[in-house]
């Protein structure tokens, strides 16, 4: 595959977002961008349901979820949409469990889950949602692997995840669930395990080399890249924002020795990345300034250094989402006050803009 040049990416502003907000979940099917949830200025979760056309640029309104959340879990099913958990209104975690047709237009409530919880991470096989970890109403995280078969409405509880956790990255390869990181109340976890679909067991593979939270997690090939981050501060160590880099190799199962000189340009946590056209992309986030960091930058292998790309903008704590065409960060999250080193996915942050952009490539 050829890989573009860094010239050839371009940024190019889109529709945005009909109403500012945080915590808003993304997700593209279909060759559409659905928004759903998310809260307002003054922290209350929201029951707008939205779609964005690619071809028209534009967003249209759809029936509001029947349960005002946040911070929702959201995968597709065909021509559903699954929203799982989340926070409520009464700003605690729910089991809620909803789905969207889209043919028809309309929601139904689905079997509700074990417990109430935010911060589940979801993946999707054959008809069947995998739902991993999360954190409850006790604030204590989970180590349920619980999977909803769409086909009997009906959730059944399989291995218990070796290592509880909340807001892990989760992704599918083959019958494998891979899950990373994650916190621990606020602490910041560095295992990596994966689920065998076929068997039902885990195994636990070689932790994420340096433990940090609101780092990202992009698979390119047969490589798995762990970027940037926050190094979080205990007793006399101070918080550090970090710009390394760790390559898993998935066909030889070990992380592979990188030098300084393939890390991050620039020290950044919870910004966005993805792989586009052969390269691993990274934009915006949050430095040590608590200031935006508007800095794009890409790579194609773990052997080649990091080139700069155009500006993405201001874009703290956005989101990405992958598709054919291109990368689409949208929504941001304004910058947390001066006396907070990182953001805190306990308190809500104001909306700051509802912008989206799309990078290219020509």
């Amino acid at each position: 595959m050829e890989v573009p040049n860094v010239k050839d990416f371009q940024w190019k502003r889109l529709a945005p977002l009909p109403s500012r907000r945080v915590y808003c979940s993304l997700l593209e099917t279909g060759g559409q961008v659905y928004a759903i949830g998310g809260c307002d200025d003054n922290g209350i979760p929201m029951d707008c349901f939205e779609v964005y056309s690619p071809e028209a640029d534009q967003w249209t309104a759809l029936p509001p979820l029947p349960t005002a959340r946040a911070g929702v879990a959201v995968t597709a099913l065909g021509k559903r949409i699954m929203v799982i958990g989340g926070v409520g209104t009464n700003q605690l975690p729910l089991k809620v469990v909803e789905m969207y047709n889209i043919d028809e237009g309309k929601w139904k409530k689905r079997s509700v889950l074990r417990e109430a919880a935010m911060g589940i991470s979801v993946t999707a096989k054959d008809y069947r949602v995998y739902a991993a970890g999360g954190m409850g109403l006790d604030l204590r995280p989970h180590n349920h692997l619980q999977h909803y078969d769409m086909l009997k409405d009906m959730w059944v509880s399989l291995a218990p995840m070796p290592t509880p956790r909340y807001a892990a990255t989760s992704f599918l390869r083959g019958s494998k669930i891979y899950v990373l990181g994650g916190r621990q109340s606020k602490y910041a976890v560095n295992a990596f395990e994966v689920f065998d679909i076929e068997t039902r067991s885990w195994t636990k593979f070689p932790n994420i080399p340096c433990k940090r939270a609101f780092s990202s997690f992009v698979t390119l090939d047969d490589r798995l890249y762990s970027l940037g981050g926050l190094r979080q501060g205990r007793l006399y160590r101070q918080p550090k924002f970090l710009r390394t880099m760790d390559v898993f190799d998935m066909e030889q199962g070990g992380w592979l020795k990188m030098e300084r000189s393939f890390f991050l340009r620039k020290r950044r946590a919870d910004f966005v990345a993805g792989a586009l056209s052969g390269r691993v992309i990274v934009a915006g986030g949050l430095a040590l300034s608590t200031a935006p960091v508007p800095r794009t930058g890409s790579a194609h292998s773990p052997q080649e250094e990091w080139s700069r790309q155009s500006s993405v903008g201001d874009f703290p704590g956005c989101q990405l989402l992958s598709a054919a065409s291109g990368l689409r960060p949208r929504g941001s999250e304004g910058p947390p006050s001066a006396s907070k080193p990182y953001p805190s996915q306990e308190t809500m942050r104001s909306p700051r803009d509802s912008a989206s952009l799309q990078l290219e490539a020509s």
